[in-house]
């Protein structure tokens, strides 16, 4: 005889009904999503935080334990592209100012996440044994050598890079000079590329054209990490000084370190000058293929805006 508490909606003996897709689909990416950042703590702990093991490696990862947790999705690349995204988002709480490296790391995220999901929505890789173990073989073996740059010593490309930038200013060289001899002013406008939560300068000190003297510029970001950069003159000649880094404790050394920097002027006529602009620097993130542009864009349009700043004195 059938108890008084059982329904028609729960019929004995039935086991619930299985989760919903959307579910299980998110609990995929949950777990994904935890075993990068494990990672990424991990990697930190081993002072690896800038190297390809990073920005390759933990993509990689999170791309293949999304197609593992996750059970059989409609589209497998969409899906790892959103736990790509959920893992961003997550990581700009954790990272604070550091976000912006990820932002500028993110195409190269979406990428891996790509080439993972189209090779396991493939036919061959879905429906053939083989086919699966020979695309998961290459794609794994391919981005885990190119995740191995700046770890394994000697697997690296130059680090050395040197950025110059030539204008001519409607000013005269005497009074190009005198500008270069005065503390650094930073009253124009930053380029909009250094306006996305990079280090902004927002002190200076120092003055002078001799041998000796020092320029030190103090960083903030988005007013947290303030730090300066120090550099003194190590030669300086009629037309030309040159800078050498002495200290960086700005967050600036996250990415690259200064070395110095070579500024030379010349009279074109009375009225303007032709400035050059020379910055040497070490690039420490990799993998050099991608941030390598980055950085050297990033260097030129630091050049030129000292050149308006510092050197023409706007």
């Amino acid at each position: 005889m059938s108890s008084m508490f059982e329904t028609p909606f729960d019929p004995p003996g039935e086991p619930p009904p299985p989760p919903p897709e959307g579910y299980r689909t998110a609990i995929g990416i949950i777990l994904a999503v935890a075993a990068a950042s494990l990672l990424y703590r991990i990697l930190k702990l081993g002072h690896l935080e800038h190297t390809s093991l990073v920005f390759i490696g933990i993509p990689t990862v999170l791309a293949i334990l999304t197609v593992r947790f996750v059970p059989r999705p409609r589209t497998i690349t969409g899906v790892i592209l959103k736990a790509i995204t959920v893992a961003l988002l997550v990581s700009g709480v954790a990272l604070g100012e550091g976000f912006i490296c990820i932002v500028m790391a993110s195409p190269l995220f979406i990428l891996v996440g790509v080439i993972i999901g189209k090779i396991a929505e493939s036919r061959y890789w879905r429906y053939t044994r083989r086919g699966r173990r020979i695309l998961s073989v290459t794609a794994f073996s391919m981005l885990s050598v190119s995740s191995l740059e700046g770890v394994l010593p000697g697997f690296n490309f130059s680090r050395e890079e040197t950025v110059t930038v030539v204008r001519v200013v409607d000013r005269p060289a005497s009074q190009v000079e005198a500008s270069l001899s005065r503390t650094p002013r930073f009253d124009a406008p930053l380029p909009l590329f250094f306006r996305a939560r990079f280090p902004r300068p927002a002190a200076a000190s120092g003055s002078g054209l001799a041998v000796g003297d020092t320029r030190a510029v103090r960083f903030t970001a988005a007013g947290h990490y303030p730090g300066a950069l120090v550099m003194r003159i190590s030669r300086s000649a009629p037309g030309s000084v040159t800078f050498t880094a002495v200290s960086d404790d700005s967050y600036i050394k996250h990415w690259l370190t200064w070395e110095g920097a070579d500024v030379s002027w010349s009279a074109v006529d009375g009225t303007h000058t032709r400035v050059s602009w020379t910055v040497r620097y070490r690039r420490t993130l990799d993998p050099a293929w991608y941030f390598k542009p980055w950085e050297r864009y990033g260097a030129r349009l630091a050049a030129g805006y000292l050149i308006v700043t510092a050197a023409a004195g706007s």
